[in-house]
């Protein structure tokens, strides 16, 4: 391919906020697109995701409403491109709690999630059994979330990725470094120089060294979590279930190993166990006593997986920034430079209002929802000032 191409955005990042901004961006006809990515697609932190799409996880606040737009946009997702293209399905989540203090603390978050949009119903403990007949007989109580829903992470990267090259204005640069980053360039390895109006940072979990090569400043840190797969099962879970403490954990800012249960069934048949948190750098070293744990508390939800193997694991790195909010907006340092990652492990549920509010900005149009929250400025040292 020959150097020195020219694009109105480059896309840094293949994955499933990368894919979403590009898809987002080629709404406006004028407009040619880049995707770099040093691998292939989804081959980071998308790739080793469960697809969730969740509001039962979130604090009312910002998140929850760019969760909000993600739910209603991928719903649309689905009926434009398929549910299949996406593996789209909307099962629902199922929030328990083993006793009364976590029950009520449990009630007291869906009350103030409803007030903010969230569909949130009581299940007494009597009717787990209802949704989840192989459930552990002895909770106290829980909430169903009807608006939780699942994609597979990967296809839908995938399928958003080629509805924007379909339009002939996106070209996707895989296996590809780049090593540098100026107003109006874009240096690779292996394509040379893209020349270009405005960059996008959606490298994830290395959003921060791409801010870095700009000259700017993101404290993006990897936050590895493991996933347990069984063998493949008749159907034994209907929704995505997981304990109240889930919540806590997602909330925390610790370095610690934490877990908590999040147990839901595939079409394909095998079970998925999550969801482990721990700051450990980028080491990928298998953690036996992380998976041990997941196993256990796998176990005290659903007694019948206790004689069921796990098959394998997997694991990636979320990209946590310290206030659990994502960075997504212009570059406190740089105006030509948009950031588009730090969204920890929510990526897959806010990707397609990430890229909305991504375009807009970009464009210059009024933003669908206050991204003052998510602003990459917040944070900016003092003595920085805006650059060219």
């Amino acid at each position: 391919m020959p150097t020195g191409l020219r694009y109105d955005v480059v896309v840094i990042g293949a994955g499933i906020i990368g894919a979403a901004c590009a898809d987002a961006l080629t709404s406006d006809p004028a407009v040619r697109v880049a995707v770099v990515d040093r691998g292939p697609v989804s081959g980071g932190t998308t790739g080793a995701g469960e697809g969730n799409l969740l509001v039962s996880d979130k604090l009312p606040g910002p998140e929850l409403d760019l969760a909000l737009a993600g739910i209603r946009l991928w719903r649309e997702l689905a009926e434009q491109l398929g549910a299949q293209a996406l593996e789209y399905e909307p099962k629902g989540g199922l929030v328990v709690a083993s006793e009364a203090q976590a029950l009520g603390a449990l009630r007291e978050l869906a009350e103030g999630q409803r007030k903010a949009g969230v569909a949130a119903e009581w299940v007494p403990a009597e009717r787990l059994g209802e949704l989840e007949p192989q459930l552990a007989p002895d909770l106290a109580g829980g909430v169903h979330y009807p608006q939780d829903a699942q994609v597979q992470p990967a296809r839908a990267a995938a399928s958003l990725l080629r509805r924007a090259r379909d339009t002939g204005r996106v070209d996707l640069l895989t296996r590809t470094d780049v090593i540098g980053l100026d107003r109006g360039r874009v240096l690779t390895d292996r394509h040379g120089t893209l020349h270009c109006d405005t960059v996008v940072n959606a490298a994830g979990t290395w959003g921060g060294e791409v801010a870095a090569l700009a000259g700017s400043t993101l404290p993006v840190r990897p936050r590895r979590g493991f996933v347990l797969v069984t063998e493949p099962l008749p159907p034994l879970v209907r929704h995505k279930v997981y304990a109240a403490d889930y919540v806590a954990d997602v909330a925390s800012g610790s370095a610690d190993l934490q877990s908590s249960a999040v147990v839901e069934g595939t079409a394909a048949g095998p079970v998925l166990i999550g969801a482990t948190r721990e700051r450990v750098g980028f080491d990928r070293r298998l953690s036996v006593p992380a998976l041990a744990r997941l196993a256990a508390q796998a176990t005290a939800l659903f007694p019948a997986l206790a004689s069921v193997r796990a098959i394998r694991a997997y694991r990636g790195f979320r990209p946590y920034l310290p206030d659990h909010l994502p960075a997504i907006g212009r570059d406190a340092v740089r105006s030509w430079l948009f950031h588009a990652c730090g969204h920890e492990g929510a990526g897959v549920g806010l990707a397609p209002a990430t890229g909305l509010l991504i375009a807009q900005l970009v464009r210059g149009e009024r933003p669908f929802l206050d991204p003052a929250p998510f602003d990459p400025a917040r944070f900016a040292h003092p003595q920085q000032e805006a650059q060219p």
